[in-house]
């Protein structure tokens, strides 16, 4: 399965650490929103006006308490699930 055909619910994860460019609620600049392999959720996909070619994608990762924060990410920073992980839908 590849980033492009996932639909909101599906899984995937943090391809790299994600880090807070500080405009994420809740975490100052630097701050690590997701380590490396940490999963997430699908939330949506869209764009910046700016750059209308490069799709964002807005995921939830699971933290110690439930689901982070919407964190918008660039497909270099996501891996899809491999047949190892866990199954590709969230139970929402």
């Amino acid at each position: 399965m590849k980033l492009e055909s996932l639909q909101p619910g599906d899984l995937l994860y943090a391809a790299m650490e994600i880090v807070s460019d500080g405009t994420v609620p809740g975490f100052d600049e630097g701050q690590t929103i997701a380590a490396q392999g940490t999963r997430g959720v699908l939330i949506n996909t869209g764009y910046l006006e700016e750059q209308p070619s490069q799709t964002l994608y807005l995921v939830r990762f699971e933290t110690a308490e439930g689901l982070g924060p919407a964190t918008a990410c660039a497909a270099d920073e996501l891996r899809v699930a491999d047949e190892g992980d866990e199954p590709s839908r969230a139970r929402l």
